[in-house]
């Protein structure tokens, strides 16, 4: 199950999962996208490692990792 846990400025949706018996916490981004649809890429806490990337530029993963990493302490509980 995913919980929701922001929406930034731009539309971009974050979601999280529980943490998992591995320890890791799985993060969802997905932005709207008029052209291609949807934009998203799954970030992995705590060793933020990002797979599934589609449509996101290497700036963008960074902005987005910048604000996943100042409040991953409220996603790992």
């Amino acid at each position: 199950m995913m919980n929701p846990f922001l929406t930034l400025n731009d539309g971009t949706e974050i979601v999280h999962s529980e943490m998992k018996s591995d320890g890791r916490v799985r993060v969802y981004v997905e932005k709207p996208d008029e052209k291609d649809g949807f934009h998203n890429a799954v970030c992995f806490l705590p060793a933020y490692t990002w797979e599934q990337v589609s449509g996101f530029s290497q700036e963008e993963l960074s902005r987005y990792q910048e604000v996943i990493q100042s409040t991953a302490s409220q996603m790992i509980h």
